[in-house]
């Protein structure tokens, strides 16, 4: 019985290693800002902009000609400091059935918080699931998306920096808001703009890049084309993680 016992242990852990050493293409984290510049039915098409992306046959393709043919996603949510959260573990996409399951998952989600805008906050918190992913990968991604500057929680270029010499590459997605209001005109329309305001503050890395949309009807074309720029990329993998 004991030695039964010893290789039904041996079986389990055997497993579980397996598992862990399980390899992917890359392993992104999507960072999405739902502070209260986002109304209601923008974040809903932010969602099911997101959603569609994965289902696009081109994304789709980029992820199965890939060397392990697949990539591990996990989806966070941000508005404050405090109001950051993981809605969607890391999940292991490699065909149509699992982005349709990563998607619905998506879709039936409520939304987590309407606030300030903390982006070294949701950077912070994507950089805490790349560190304890189980799976092996080369490449590490952080996509940040947002409308508007951080105004809220950790400085947002000593997160980015942080997260880069972890051997991180952030990429960003701005919604540009071309009709902002008195209130909000700073914070959505910073001197020289946001995208410019993203490529000084957020996004770094080899390769690294930032697409614009100016309306949400266009932004699920928008993650379509970053994602097949991220998972196609030959640029083959990221520094190494330090320290």
């Amino acid at each position: 019985m004991k030695c039964a016992a010893v290789l039904v242990l041996a079986v389990l852990l055997f497993a579980r290693s397996a598992h862990a050493a399980e390899q992917v293409d890359m392993a992104l984290v999507l960072v999405t800002d739902v502070s209260r510049s986002i109304d209601d039915s923008e974040y809903d098409l932010e969602k099911k902009g997101t959603a569609a992306a994965f289902l696009d046959p081109a994304v789709l393709a980029a992820i199965h000609n890939g060397p392990n043919g697949a990539i591990a996603v996990a989806y966070v949510e941000f508005a404050g400091e405090t109001q950051v959260r993981t809605v969607i573990g890391f999940t292991i996409i490699r065909d149509f059935n699992t982005a349709r399951d990563f998607a619905e998952k998506l879709g039936e989600l409520p939304r987590s918080f309407v606030g300030r805008t903390a982006i070294g906050s949701g950077i912070d918190a994507a950089v805490q699931l790349l560190d304890k992913t189980p799976f092996d990968t080369s490449r590490r991604v952080i996509d940040v998306c947002g409308d508007g500057t951080s105004n809220s929680g950790r400085d947002i270029i000593a997160a980015r920096d942080d997260a880069l010499k972890d051997g991180i590459v952030i990429n960003g997605l701005t919604i540009i808001n071309d009709h902002p209001v008195n209130y909000n005109f700073a914070h959505v329309a910073p001197p020289g703009g946001l995208t410019n305001w993203y490529r000084e503050h957020v996004i770094g890395g080899p390769g690294s890049f930032v697409l614009e949309v100016h309306d949400f009807q266009t932004f699920g074309q928008a993650m379509r084309r970053k994602l097949i720029s991220e998972i196609a990329s030959l640029l083959g993998p990221a520094p190494a993680k330090r320290g």
